[in-house]
C-alpha cells in the first residue's frame, strides 16, 4: 500500500517526508513500547505509535525505519521533525486511536509484522 493511500485512509496529515508518499509499505506494527520495536527483525514496516517524542524517532533510526504514523492527535515537535528529515523519514499524524488506525490498516491489506 502506498503511503499516500495510508494518509487518506486514516485522514492523516503529513508532517514531514512528503517526498516518500509514492513509496509502498507491506507491513505495520503498532506499539507505544519502543523496546518492543527494537526486538523486531524486519525493517521495512510502518510504525504506528502514540509515543510522540524524540525517543520514537531515535528508535526508528536505530531500526532503519522510514515510516511513522502517530495516533491520538499527538503533536510532533520540531526536534522530532529535524531528526526525521535528517534520516529521510516520513511522519504522518492522525486523530484516530491506535485501535481504530490498526483496524483500518489491517482491513485495507497491510500485514502484521507477526
Amino acid at each position: 500500500m502506498k503511503l499516500k493511500e495510508i494518509v487518506a485512509l486514516v485522514e492523516g496529515k503529513v508532517v514531514c517526508g512528503e517526498q516518500n508518499l509514492d513509496e509502498s509499505v507491506e507491513y505495520a506494527f503498532s506499539s507505544d513500547l519502543m523496546s518492543d520495536v527494537l526486538t523486531l527483525r524486519i525493517t521495512d514496516f510502518l510504525l504506528v505509535t502514540g509515543l510522540s517524542n524524540i525517543q520514537s524517532i531515535r528508535t526508528a533510526e536505530m531500526s532503519d525505519l522510514k515510516y511513522i504514523l502517530i495516533v491520538r492527535d499527538k503533536k510532533v515537535t520540531m526536534d522530532m521533525i529535524e531528526l526525521a528529515e535528517d534520516n529521510d523519514m516520513t511522519i504522518i499524524t492522525t486523530e484516530f486511536s491506535m485501535f481504530k488506525t490498526s483496524g483500518l490498516l489491517y482491513n485495507a491489506g497491510l500485514k502484521p509484522v507477526y
